[in-house]
Order: structure tokens, then sequence, then C-alpha cells
């Protein structure tokens, strides 16, 4: 564990019940305060500065290996690219619609420290990840005098996705703004039926862009419109940039979907209304191509420098799908307790399958699922437990975090954290696990 986590938990146990109670103190604007309160943890999460910040760089030198891939391994053939990705054809030319060739740096990485460094799990690319918002909780608990005195006394400090992500819309939306305007008019756009799934976390994500001086429309896809000048307007008012909230699949699982798409598309290659992430980023997001990165018959394509960094950063991966050969077969089902199976397209940790919570026969059956629809198996990580107080009962039990490290064009952008109890099982998400619970992170020195 980190001696801060330690420190934290005795002063709470210690006595200092403004610490202790500090999160239910905290103010919290009050549409995240609706969003997210039942969900967050009792205290934050802590992380070094430096050694997160080390993994962020190391994180964006990942991320120009990724976008290189199709030009390293398959001759700039993109189409090529994709087939060894698994995606279908019609999945693939939506992925490329619009792109350029080299997704926007946006996402964010989800990694466990194991007690030595940091490891990723994955790494969710575009503008459609979760969490932009967190640090509003980090602004809130410093107003609290009992943090505030502790955040000064251990060096505490965090970076504002929010204002990092605003600072790029504003970029991004700078040569379509219409009349010459000081600031741009953003659409935060989902699928269809995406508002009514996910309307509380979008109005997050706007009342946290409204506190970074951006006013963001909220919309569906099929909600855009064409004005005569080509920019496309939402509720009647028109967009310099539409902040993409929707996936390619959801596209695909709406028959209208792709077509409906498309007067977004026209817009932002009219240089009208600026899309901002491209659908495009999907394509480097999928889990297999991480295991790109770490597949021996690829390894010739990477230097020394490279290769150090892959086995720095990310565990052994391998993608099993139709056709895989015997031999990893057969050394997953002889690693079954070291081993985890996820979607390649996934997310929230639905549909994964845990090795070392399977039998021997759960794990072939798991393995024929994983082949027949294309999984990414990976090492297991076994993360670094951390102590957590529960403030209405007064324990401390251990927890375990997945880090959420996020990067925008200026590099690290912050971080947020998901956490469960460290016997609470192998999957930390909200979507999948009840017992998960998220928190902001503050760095220390």
């Amino acid at each position: 564990m980190t001696l801060l986590s330690r420190t934290y938990v005795d002063e709470c146990l210690g006595g200092n019940d403004g610490l202790r109670d500090a999160l239910t103190r905290a103010g919290l604007p009050p549409v995240f305060d609706g969003a997210w309160r039942p969900h967050l943890l009792s205290r934050p999460w802590f992380v070094q500065e430096e050694e997160i910040r080390e993994f962020a760089r190391d994180l964006e030198d990942l991320f120009e290996l990724l976008v290189s891939l199709p030009d390293r391994l398959f001759d700039g053939d993109r189409a090529a690219y994709a087939a060894e990705l698994g995606l279908a054809p019609r999945h693939a030319a939506l992925l490329r619609r619009s792109g350029d060739g080299r997704p926007a740096k946006l996402g964010r990485a989800d990694a466990y420290h194991d007690g030595r460094g940091y490891r990723l799990l994955e790494f969710n690319l575009g503008s459609e990840v979760g969490g932009l918002e967190m640090a509003v909780c980090n602004r809130g608990l410093l107003e609290v005098a009992e943090f505030g005195a502790f955040a000064a006394a251990h060096g505490l400090g965090h970076v504002d996705t929010a204002a990092r992500l605003a600072a790029d819309l504003r970029e991004r939306a700078r040569p379509a703004l219409a009349g010459g305007g000081a600031e741009p008019v953003i659409g935060l756009v989902e699928g269809h039926g995406g508002v009514a799934a996910f309307g509380p976390l979008m109005r997050a994500v706007q009342e946290a862009m409204a506190a970074q001086g951006l006013r963001l429309v909220i919309g569906e896809v099929g909600e855009l419109r064409t004005r005569p000048d080509g920019k496309l307007a939402l509720n009647g008012e028109p967009l310099d940039l539409v902040l993409r909230n929707f996936g390619a699949s959801q596209l695909l699982d709406d028959p209208a979907g792709p077509e409906v798409a498309e007067r977004l598309f026209r817009a932002h290659e009219a240089g009208r209304t600026v899309l901002f992430a491209s659908l495009e980023s999907g394509l480097f997001a999928h889990k297999s191509a991480l295991a790109m990165l770490s597949d021996p018959r690829w390894t010739g394509a990477f230097d020394d420098k490279e290769r150090a960094l892959v086995d720095r950063v990310l565990p052994w991966s391998r993608t099993l799908r139709a056709g895989a050969p015997a031999a990893l077969l057969d050394e997953c089902r002889e690693r079954r307790e070291r081993l985890i199976l996820k979607p390649g397209a996934g997310h929230g940790g639905i549909d994964t399958f845990v090795g070392w919570e399977c039998t021997d026969a759960e794990w072939r059956e798991a393995l024929a699922v994983a082949a027949e629809r294309g999984y990414l198996v990976q090492e297991r990580v076994v993360p670094r437990p951390e102590p957590v107080l529960d403030p209405a009962t007064g324990a401390a039990a251990d927890w375990i975090a997945a880090v959420g490290v996020f990067l925008t064009s200026q590099g690290y952008a912050g971080a947020h954290a998901r956490a469960n109890p460290a016997h609470g099982g192998a999957v930390v998400g909200l979507s999948s696990n009840p017992d998960t619970r998220m928190a902001c992170v503050f760095s220390h020195r």
C-alpha cells in the first residue's frame, strides 16, 4: 500500500471526524451530485506524482505505436489492419469514415498498480470515454477545511481533466466558429436512445463544461439538422463542434444510423461543424490492437526501445479468434489461473471471463466462446490493495482500484479511479460489478 493511504485512514480512525466525513460534506455541483454521489468511494485515491506522470509519458509513446500499426504492419492498408482486428467490413468502413489516418490524442488508459508500477489493462480512445467530469469532486473536497489541511500538509495536487478537455474543444472548434464568435457552441451528441440511457452523465459533462465557460447542447445524432450554409444545428442552434458521445456500434445497431450520421460527416469534411473525435479512434481502442504490440509475429516491426516500452507497460496479451494456433489454445488452457478473457470491442467488464474464478470446464467453454467471437486474452495483473475506511461503521478494509489516466493533445490530463473491495471480484466496473465505486485522484510528492 502507499504510505499516504495508511496515514489518511489512521488520521480518520484517530478522531479526525472532519477528514473521515469530508466526502459527505463536500459541496458538489448539483447535476454531478445527483448522478455520481451514490457511486462515490468514501475517500479519494492517492497516486505518486512522478510515477503517474512517467506512466502517462509511456502512454503517449504507446499511443504513437498504436496509431502507427497500419503503416508498420500492413503497408498503410487500413482495411487489412481492420480485418486483423476481426472487424466486419461494414464496421471497419464506418470507423474510417471522416478520419484522416491519425485519430485525436484523447482517451483514458485503465491500469492497475501491481506494487512495482502501473500495468495497462485497456486503452480507451475517443471522446465517448467516461469520467471526464470527475475533477469536480477534487475541487469539492479541497473546500472542506479538514481535507484542505490534509492536502496542504502532504502536498496533494490534481490535474483538472475538464479544463484540459475544454482547451482541446476550443482549439478544435476554432476553424468553424460562426461569425467569429469568441466561444464555440458545442453539441454533446449520443446515438439513438442514448440520451434516455446516459442523460444524467451527459448533463454532468455539460455542467462541468459550463464551469469552464463552454455551453453544450445535448441531443442525439438523428436530431442534427443541416442548415443552408452547411452548418449543423441541434434544437435550432448552430453548432461549431459536435462532441461525439456515441460509438460506431450504436450507429450500426440502428438501421438508419449510418445514413443519419452522414450529415455529420459531410459537415465535418466541409469545415462547417467539427466532429470531435472521429470514429477512427475505434480502430485503435480495439483490444486486439494491444495484442499486436506484444504478439511475437510482429516483434521485428519495433526497435529495442519500443519493445522495452511494450514490455514495461503491457501484460502478456494475445488475440483469440477462430483458427487461432492450437499451441496458443493449449497455453491458455494450462495457464487458466493467470489469464483473463475480454471482448475486443467490449467495455465495463461486460462479457469478461476470469480464469482464476472459473473451473477447468468453465474455462474450456469460455475459450471456445472467445475463439468464436474474437477476444483478447491477457495475463493477470494483481493490483496493490489500499485501505479504505467506511465512515458509517468505522471499519477499514482493503480495496483495489483501476486508475484511469486521461490523455489529451496536451499530454497527461488527470486521472480518476474505479475501486472494489479487494475480495469483491476481479472485474472493476460499474456496468458489471455493483460493489464498484468511483473516486477522484490526488497525486502526492
